[in-house]
């Protein structure tokens, strides 16, 4: 029987398959043993030694390259691939590198994983100091592959067996040298060829005193398909395990095995009651046994040493690499555990965003701010003032001239006369910026909330000029507001009076001279009906006046409104609902990463 290196023939054509070969038939040094890149020293001189001895002088084979087709993901996970990759995108202007990380990791290692063989599933074998996973990483392999003694740790660096060619980048990926690379014994190969396409892992010790050990175990962990858990009767319930690395890859339970190992050392159903207390840990670590053909973890208990329950297992990882599947369900985990990461900074459990209340309400604040009030009373007022001038009597409007005379004009209507008003409008803005931000930010995770506040603190720098700006320009417009239709009649009766005021006066002035003969009834009545209907028309201007002037104060508080709200909309609301629009963005994208509305997933 010969035992084979784990030589890539794809990668490597120029080694032989067999280390028997015909130069040292023809009596000359093995070219396999001298330069064969799998060489590691004693122990592969140990296997090139017993597959001498049993080959002699048998040719080597050819390899011949073979073509390897790169792993495809299903359409399910390819979709939430893809939106947790733009899901990152959306997020690095508003999340932090560090949270990003971990998807960040995700991400190129399923891009990664994808362009390597999708025919070959990588399975490390992981457990403590003198759990005996190197003596099982043997028993798996028929051959002495892998060092195993007292001396701890023993494994210093990850060695790699292949049962097929076309793993070297799978195993390159890993960055295990190729003198660390194995092949399994050739008989055992040919005889169990349902392990083909596995590659096995044997890992440093996780709990190796040597940090560099522990930091190659954390490095591979992270990038192989399926990890077989070995741990024996004494460390089992180690918290150490438990608690670093069982727990946090509960989330892998279907590409992981946890095999209780010496058995053997266990007398009577000893085993059974260790076996049934490591389920009820793995349950507690929140690990899914893979129990009555439901899909989870498998649990098992063997001795490497004897023999006893390694075909059981031999059997389960036979099924586990027939079904191609382990590399997707293990970036499929990967995207769970960074999706249930990041449910802090996506997800919440409240309507957010804002109502169209909180627009009117941030609205009203602006237009109080700006007096938008106050400028509509003024222009009714000015409208009224402007009604009586028009259609008063000549006594008053000459008293209104000689008030003008005196003091300015009442045209305009000047909204920031004193600095403490202006302190108080500027006080009215920021209290209402502040207002609108946390009601828009109420309910959001912590980043994006912060996000809002600060786009909306960013709108309201310069927002109080504005405003003042906007109350100048859509405040009153200059000179007199616009006349009715029925003015010039009004302003032609009131001119009809006066004038039968001067004709009666006239006429009574004529009698008392002497001029026109005494008649006091007609002239009297025409200065009673010009004293009595002046006061009349005016007063009835002024009714008539009152609902034109009412209609053109609310215009002018309407235009006020209307200026004050788009700029506060494009300077504050515009900017806020930008952020709750990307958020709302990011947050479809989080639900297609956690399966919702894919038909699978958490919701």
């Amino acid at each position: 029987m010969t035992a084979v290196t784990d030589q890539d023939h794809t990668e490597h054509p120029e080694h032989p398959e067999h280390p028997g070969h015909s130069d040292r038939d023809a009596g000359g040094p093995s070219r396999t043993d001298a330069a064969s890149p799998w060489d590691d020293g004693l122990i592969a001189r140990r296997v090139n030694g017993s597959a001498d001895e049993e080959q002699g002088g048998a040719a080597a084979r050819t390899p011949v390259p073979q073509a390897v087709a790169p792993l495809a993901y299903d359409p399910w996970l390819r979709t939430r691939l893809d939106a947790l990759r733009e899901l990152v995108g959306l997020s690095r202007t508003r999340l932090d590198n560090r949270t990003l990380a971990q998807a960040g990791r995700v991400i190129e290692e399923s891009t990664a994983r994808r362009r390597l063989s999708g025919q070959h599933t990588v399975v490390a074998i992981a457990g403590a100091t003198g759990s005996g996973k190197s003596q099982l990483f043997n028993a798996l392999a028929g051959v002495p592959v892998s060092e195993t003694g007292v001396r701890r740790p023993t494994t210093a660096a990850p060695i790699a067996c292949s049962w097929s060619d076309g793993a070297a980048s799978l195993i390159e990926r890993l960055g295990i040298p190729p003198r660390l690379r194995r092949r399994p014994l050739q008989a055992t190969a040919d005889a169990d060829e349902r392990l083909r396409g596995l590659v096995l892992v044997d890992l440093p010790d996780h709990d190796s005193a040597a940090v560099q050990h522990r930091e190659q175990v954390d490095r591979v962990l992270g990038l192989v398909d399926a990890v077989i858990w070995v741990v024996d009767p004494e460390k089992y319930a180690d918290a150490m395990l438990h608690e670093r690395y069982l727990r946090p890859m509960a989330a892998h339970a279907e590409v992981m095995f946890v095999v209780l190992n010496q058995t053997d050392r266990l007398p009577g159903e000893a085993a059974e009651q260790v076996l049934d207390d490591l389920r009820r840990l793995l349950d507690e670590d929140g690990i899914v046994l893979g129990e009555y053909g439901e899909p989870g973890t498998t649990v098992l208990a063997l001795s490497a040493l004897t023999g006893d329950g390694v075909g059981e297992l031999r059997e389960s990882l036979a099924r586990f690499v027939a079904e191609r599947g382990a590399p997707a369900r293990r970036i499929s985990a990967d995207v769970d555990i960074a999706a249930a990461r990041l449910w802090p900074v996506y997800a919440t459990r409240r309507r957010t965003g804002l109502s169209e209340e909180a627009r009117e309400e941030f609205a009203d604040r602006l237009a109080d701010a700006v007096g938008a009030t106050a400028t509509g009373e003024a222009a009714e007022r000015a409208w009224l003032r402007n009604a009586n001038r028009a259609c008063g009597t000549p006594w008053l409007r000459l008293w209104h001239w000689c008030q003008e005379r005196s003091e300015p004009s009442t045209g305009r209507v000047t909204l920031r006369g004193q600095p403490d008003e202006e302190a108080t409008a500027r006080q009215r803005v920021e209290q209402a910026v502040r207002t609108v931000a946390d009601r828009a930010s109420a309910g959001l995770p912590a980043p994006w909330a912060l996000a809002v506040r600060e786009a909306a603190v960013r709108g309201s720098q310069g927002l109080p000029e504005a405003l003042d700006e906007l109350a100048v320009r859509a405040g009153l417009p200059p000179g007199r507001p616009p006349r009715p239709g029925w003015w010039p009649l009004a302003v032609l009766v009131q001119v009809s009076m006066t004038v039968l005021q001067f004709v009666g006066g006239l006429w009574l002035l004529a009698q008392i001279i002497g001029v026109m003969a005494p008649n006091l009834g007609v002239p009297v009545l025409l200065m009673a009906i010009g004293i009595v209907g002046g006061p009349l028309v005016e007063w009835s201007c002024r009714v008539a006046a009152r609902g034109p002037a009412r209609r053109y104060g609310q215009e002018a508080e309407r235009r006020l409104r209307e200026a004050a709200s788009g700029c506060g909309r494009a300077r504050v609301l515009d900017p806020v609902a930008a952020e709750l629009l990307r958020y709302r963005e990011v947050r479809e994208q989080y639900g297609r990463v956690v399966g919702v509305g894919t038909g699978a997933g958490r919701g």
